[in-house]
């Protein structure tokens, strides 16, 4: 991939993660976490789509499409993980 085609889908990326740190509220590791997760997302969409051959959304070399549903999914997953709290109960 060129240089403008990745910079397009980081930016497309960010701001997936932007959008969704204002909707599921938090602090600066949060935010940093739901950037992180979006452009891993995001990536592994773009992967899926040129392995699988899967085209839902193309923008030239970008599917956007995919790019973005990887990127939810793997958003939701991380914010849902990330709440879980562990039992302080002791089992002696």
């Amino acid at each position: 991939m060129q240089l403008p085609v990745v910079l397009l889908g980081l930016v497309i990326a960010l701001l997936i993660g932007f959008i969704f740190h204002i909707f599921r509220e938090g602090g600066g590791l949060r935010l940093l976490m739901y950037l992180g997760l979006s452009i891993l997302g995001f990536a592994l969409g773009q992967w899926v789509s040129i392995t699988g051959g899967w085209r839902l959304y193309l923008l030239g070399a970008l599917d956007i499409g995919l790019g973005v549903i990887g990127s939810i999914l793997l958003l939701a997953g991380g914010d849902w993980f990330s709440r879980i709290k562990p039992k302080n109960e002791s089992g002696v």
